[in-house]
């Protein structure tokens, strides 16, 4: 049996672009190993055009993000599903300096178009200490990643295009136009596997930077803001009276074990920020594929080109994915050049 792309691994990378390229008609096979564990598993699914103490533009911002509001909901339309919520990121200031430098920053236009015109800092009062009033960030949201996997799955498990098990590298023939796996004839294997990829033969000449990230999970029933606010860590409300809270950046202890260190950090920097009373009820850590430039890792293997990769997109997986998968499609498809920032062509000569 012939299949145009085997996609490997279904993170947020792995989902993104197994849908962007079965919607240009490829024939694609999306395959996972549940005993894995995926940073997209534990991540909060956060997108914010600003971010930083001094409000940088996330890389290529303008592109980006146009784009993946499009594309999220566009899949729910088409889906009839719902796992993309748009909302505005509230940023309290914490001192008059910061909100003199902040309200200076978010004058330049190219920062303005991110900025809300008018912040109404009351409602945020009663339930955030924000003495100095704040701003609040536009064109920001959040991805419900765990329902944005499961309906991705569902819809290949449907085509019957989905191979749960584990890819080893070891197991693939691969020629110079084609790759052979279990009676499977394929144009091209990308490899999606998160901070794995590491540990794969192909890939391991690139250089990760991985980060390890922990969340709380908590309930506060009298908490009622619609919005994320972000103050150092984030405070993101899932639904009515339950909340995410992170996240810890870590680049030891490289596992996926939660700690008490961690815990504490988190408590002790929401205590200043949240007026009302919390109660955590879980917490989760995970391995963020950072690389060391902070630019993704995407392109066809330079001596093998029947094998690619599309990953290294550390904490911004759920702004880069769309947006790339489609440059990555254009290039596997229409020949069109990559991104020279994200293609590993810039890391050859290791």
């Amino acid at each position: 049996m012939n299949v145009d792309f085997l996609i490997v691994g279904q993170g947020v990378a792995g989902s993104v672009l197994a849908w962007t390229l079965d919607q240009r008609g490829c024939s694609v096979i999306l395959a996972d190993d549940p005993a894995l564990p995926s940073a997209s598993s534990v991540a909060a699914g956060i997108v914010n055009p600003l971010t930083g103490r001094k409000l940088v533009h996330t890389w290529k911002a303008n592109e980006l993000f146009p784009f993946l509001h499009q594309f999220y909901s566009g899949i729910e339309q088409e889906l009839n599903v719902r796992f993309f919520h748009p909302k505005n990121i509230y940023r309290p200031f914490r001192s008059l300096a910061e909100q003199t430098s902040y309200l200076a920053i978010a004058n330049d236009p190219d920062v303005q178009q991110y900025v809300s015109k008018a912040v109404d800092n009351q409602v945020y009062s009663q339930f955030i200490t924000n003495p100095f009033g704040g701003l609040e960030v536009t064109q920001a949201g959040w991805l419900d990643l765990t329902e944005f996997v499961r309906i991705i799955k569902g819809y290949f498990i449907k085509k019957n295009q989905y191979f749960e098990g584990y890819v080893r590298v070891e197991d693939l023939k691969i020629s110079e136009t084609t790759t052979d796996y279990q009676g499977l004839t394929i144009g091209k294997v990308i490899f999606c596997d998160g901070v794995q990829a590491r540990e794969n033969s192909l890939f391991d000449w690139l250089p990760y930077n991985p980060v390890k990230g922990q969340l709380l999970t908590a309930v506060a029933e009298n908490y009622s803001i619609k919005n994320i606010v972000n103050q150092g860590i984030f405070i993101l409300p899932v639904r009515d009276g339950l909340l995410k809270i992170g996240a810890t950046y870590s680049w030891h202890d490289l596992d996926w074990q939660t700690t008490d260190d961690g815990r504490a950090f988190l408590e002790s920097k929401v205590r200043e920020l949240l007026k009302v009373p919390y109660q955590v009820v879980a917490q989760q850590a995970g391995i963020r594929p950072s690389t060391k430039d902070r630019r993704p890792f995407i392109g066809l293997h330079p001596t093998q080109p029947a094998v690619g990769i599309f990953g290294g997109m550390g904490t911004k997986g759920v702004s880069l994915a769309p947006y790339l998968a489609e440059q990555f499609s254009r290039h596997l498809l229409d020949g069109e050049d990559l991104e020279p920032e994200a293609n590993i062509s810039r890391y050859v000569s290791l």
